[in-house]
């Protein structure tokens, strides 16, 4: 933990507003909030969105994956016969390129998400669960009209600059007869997540400054407002001139085929409802645009145009209105719902806010945009409500309540962002650069395909439940006979622990019965990525989990609620795994799950078939890790009693993995842990110090929750396997990355000492002597960080002790974001905090500044050298929190019981196998009287 009095004598990308607007306009600005803040990350809007380039495999890697490559493009295109995606595929590119445009999302969280470009383009459209639509609408803009008294000087323009290749041709009747005349110049975009600021300073008149202020309802431990599908646009303008300005400013909105718009007139506001049917069978959204109006404001609407010159009302139509009226005719309230539009037709609607500006005065306008898609529906069938249906009900007119509510609130909203984030902001400690990344990189709690679901709606319809119809779904081509025999082992295998079922239970599933926890938060699943789509991609959610501890404790409770109630369970149905092409069943018992599923998540997990996970080694070691960091930290005795029978079941699983007995587990020479193309020959330094770690925290946790037999089997277990690590992994100056004879055993893995990072994160002992993780940081600063481009890039994986890259397979070579972020977290709690934040600027540098590659707000898993990407938008580098953990640990892990691990009773080498002691551990278990205990092993 740093102390008060540390500093960081470290350049700080040190931005002042200054640089970017005028201090008059600041001073002018400086008012409701219109200023944007002195710690924000900054972008000009004539910036170029250069596009990004991916990562290519090397010739001698494609050789070694060729036959990966064949099944799994195999595997695509089965999927893809039964209309459903692969979570892997990348043989399927999208038509729009991926460019360094990106902004501040909008909305809650699991509720859909669309994202907003930092020139203003709405896109990266996540409505429905899995899918995510990265195309810019251009036609969803807002746009100010300005006549100043006297009618001598007129101004119109799009809000966004015009340089985007989808405009179209000139001289048309759709959008390119808008005006695109802002040249960004001099107008500047400000984030700090969950707002952002886009000012107009001077841009499209003179003498008008413009402040256009973006908020979503993302706030800590607000777990209902949390939810919300909505955000606000508040404009703020100054009339620097000598002449009263008339300003009109308008939102657009476009949907294609099928879809009706509606006005609606509600309290201090005025909407557009927008109806909007979606494919394949998924849920509608409603979509609603509103202003509010007020004594100074006047709100008119134009509830449908067309983008076509065949339409009645044209795009042209429309801005040649608004440039000659301002505003829009008052019967248009009038209309009613309006006609369907037909398939291939675009209709749009369009709400406009109107004020007079006085000479050197202020006026404020604010516009909300909700979208509404209560039902969440599943590829393979099961459907819930959205978490924000407890409080709006499932109508999907809730879009006006949702807007109405938004506007009403918002400034709440904003009270409650500052509290939290001030104290942070306010740091004199920190890097300028650090303080606003650490927010910024929140906009995957957002973009990254979340789903927040409403408990109620589990037990309400039953959905919860696997079929028996549904058990002859299998993967890899498993014929009927084998269909049948695996529908009969499942019903066999069913887990009568605890009294809970295994996957083919008919009452609850997967689902932990939170009925006696207070205040149920609902079910929440986040993607790994948008290109890998699986729901909480577990030995991911390791690095990025810290985000929700420290945010939404509630949320990553539940979580591991799940996981643990999944370790228990059984899924019999047969599955091909694509790497060695070799056929498995989908979940074992006792092994943590990689994932939750994908196209039916809690029913059908393991949506990842690459490898076979239930023989990985890092899975069950970072559950055990997670939970008891998570019990520490919250104190929920409660949480640690419902999980305790799962975090023995997933330790005394690991034991088949320690081939000789010395209890220490091995790998088994194939790519058997999260760095899943990098082989592992026997011991090696991530999993063993993982599993260390485990047992450590196991120990911990038994001897809180009352299991003293079982804290001295992993006592035992801990310090006999200690002492195998370290003969035969360390060097004197790190640890080995394996104990084989490959070419790459000595390398240098810069998330060698993940277990000593949640050691540290989680109050309990060190696993080494303090000497031997320091040298051990210190190599990888020398080595993988500051040989990687002068630490401008972040750390790469792998470093040959020599000082050269190395290049084994893809990921070796790789810079992963998350995993230098927790370096960094893992240096700062040993004291090297200089070194910590030197770490992790490299990822800013490369990722998030001017001069990088253009990440931000995409941040991808990883790159590589020349700075190429693998899988943008990704979860793990939500780990940045695990360095906001690390420089403010909380008092209840400063103050968790301490344990000796070296206080021991001595064991035979047979009394310390778990299974050896299964029966003692149950009856010394079911001493204490709650039946949660009573887990029969």
């Amino acid at each position: 933990m740093v102390g008060p009095s540390t500093l960081f004598h470290r350049r700080k990308h040190s931005w002042p507003p200054e640089e970017f607007i005028t201090k008059t306009t600041l001073q002018l600005l400086d008012f409701d909030s219109a200023a944007p803040p002195p710690h924000a990350w900054r972008r000009r809007l004539n910036c170029h969105a250069n596009i990004l380039k991916e990562f290519t495999i090397t010739f001698r890697e494609a050789i070694k994956m060729v036959t990966l490559g064949i099944r799994l493009w195999s595997y695509v295109r089965e999927e893809a016969s039964h209309g459903r995606k692969a979570p892997i595929d990348p043989f399927t590119k999208e038509n729009c390129k991926p460019s360094a445009s990106q902004g501040v999302p909008l909305g809650g969280m699991g509720s859909g998400s669309i994202s907003r470009g930092f020139r203003g383009e709405f896109k990266q459209w996540q409505i429905t669960p899995g899918t995510c639509d990265p195309s810019p609408m251009m036609s969803n803009q807002f746009s100010i009209f300005i006549s100043r008294e006297g009618g001598h000087k007129k101004y119109a323009s799009v809000l966004a600059p015009g340089q985007h290749g989808s405009l179209g041709k000139t001289r048309d009747k759709g959008i390119s007869s808008w005006g695109w005349n802002l040249n960004g110049q001099h107008s500047t975009y400000h984030a700090l997540f969950p707002r952002a600021w886009t000012v107009y300073d001077g841009e499209p008149d003179p003498e008008l400054k413009i402040s256009c202020r973006q908020i979503s309802p993302f706030i800590p431990n607000n777990y209902r407002d949390s939810s919300l599908p909505a955000a606000v646009f508040v404009y703020t303008l100054v009339n620097t001139g000598k002449e009263r300005a008339k300003n009109s400013i308008g939102g657009t909105s476009h949907m294609l085929g099928g879809h009706v718009n509606e006005p609606f007139i509600g309290e201090d506001g005025v909407s557009v409802l927008l109806h909007h049917k979606t494919g394949k069978g998924n849920p509608p959204v409603t979509f609603a645009i509103s202003a509010c109006e007020t004594q100074n404001v006047n709100v008119t609407v134009l509830p449908c145009f067309g983008l076509s010159e065949d339409s009645s009302f044209t795009a042209k139509d429309m801005w040649d209105k608004m440039e000659k009226d301002g505003k829009f005719d008052q019967e248009n309230f009038n209309s009613g719902p309006g006609v369907p539009s037909t398939a291939g037709d675009t209709i749009c609607a369009a709400v406009s806010a109107t004020a007079w500006v006085e000479a050197h005065g202020k006026c404020t306008v604010s516009f909300a945009l909700s979208w509404s898609s209560p039902k969440v529906k599943f590829s393979k069938g099961s459907t819930y409500d959205r978490r924000y249906t407890k409080f709006y009900g499932t109508s999907p007119r809730a879009a006006v309540d949702l807007v109405h509510d938004a506007l009403t609130h918002y400034k709440r909203w904003e009270e409650d962002i500052e509290a939290w984030q001030n104290p942070i902001l306010r740091d004199e400690r920190l890097p300028e650069w650090y303080k606003f990344t650490l927010f910024n990189e929140l906009y995957f709690l957002v973009a990254g395909g979340t789903v927040w679901i409403d408990s109620a709606s589990i037990r309400a319809n039953g959905n919860s439940q696997l079929q028996q119809s549904d058990l002859g779904n299998s993967d890899g081509g498993v014929d009927s006979k084998d269909q049948q025999n695996n529908r009969d082992n499942c019903d066999s295998n069913g887990i009568e622990s605890n009294g809970e079922a295994s996957v083919t239970d008919k009452s609850n599933g997967l689902f932990v019965d939170t009925s006696h926890v207070d205040d149920d938060v609902g079910r929440f699943l986040y993607l790994e990525g948008v290109e890998y789509v699986m729901w909480n991609t577990y030995d991911v959610h390791f690095y990025a989990s810290y985000a929700l501890l420290m945010l939404f404790p509630k949320i990553e409770l539940n979580i591991q609620r799940d996981f643990a109630k999944a370790v228990l369970s059984e899924d019999g149905r047969k599955v091909k795994f694509l790497a060695e092409g070799n056929l498995g069943i989908r979940k074992v018992r006792g092994a943590v799950p990689h994932d939750l599923g994908m196209h039916d998540p809690w029913n059908e997990m393991n949506a990842y078939n690459i490898h076979d996970t239930s023989k990985w080694k890092d899975l069950n070691p970072k559950f055990v890790l997670q939970v008891y960091r998570d019990f520490a930290a919250t104190g929920d005795y409660q949480f640690g009693i419902d999980v305790w029978p799962a975090v023995r079941a997933a330790m005394e699983y690991m034991e088949q993995f320690d081939r000789d007995n010395d209890d220490l587990i091995e790998n088994d020479g194939f790519p058997d842990q999260t760095y899943d193309t990098w082989t592992v020959h026997g011991v090696s330094a991530y999993c063993g110090c993982l599993w260390l770690a485990a047992l450590q925290a196991a120990a911990a946790m038994a001897l809180q929750i009352g299991d003293k037999f079982f804290a001295e089997l992993c006592k035992n277990k801990f310090l006999n396997a200690k002492a195998a690590l370290e003969a035969k992994l360390w060097n004197g100056t790190y640890f080995n990355y394996d104990s084989g004879a490959s070419s790459n055993s000595k390398s240098i893995q810069t998330d060698q000492l993940a277990g000593q990072w949640y050691t540290a994160s989680s109050g309990l002992p060190p696993i080494f002597e303090d000497s031997k993780i320091k040298s051990t940081l210190q190599k990888i600063f020398d080595f993988n960080v500051m040989k990687t481009k002068g630490g401008r890039m972040g750390a790469v994986n792998g470093m040959h002790p020599d000082g050269k890259v190395d290049e084994t397979c893809m990921q070796s070579r790789e810079i992963w974001t998350g995993v230098t972020y927790a370096a960094a977290a893992t240096m700062i709690l040993s004291g090297m905090e200089e070194q910590g934040f030197t770490t992790a600027e490299g990822v800013f540098t490369a990722g998030w500044s001017e001069e990088g590659f253009g990440y931000w707000f995409q941040t991808p898993e990883g790159w590589t050298m020349d700075g190429h990407y693998r899988s943008l938008i990704y979860m793990r580098p939500l780990a940045i929190w695990g360095m906001q953990w690390a420089l403010s640990l909380p008092k209840a892990i400063l103050d968790a019981p301490k344990i000796n691990m070296m206080d021991r009773v001595h064991m035979s080498p047979r009394s310390r196998r778990f299974s050896h002691n299964s029966r003692v551990v149950t009856h010394k278990a079911k001493c204490f009287g709650d039946s949660s205990l009573s887990c029969t092993c």
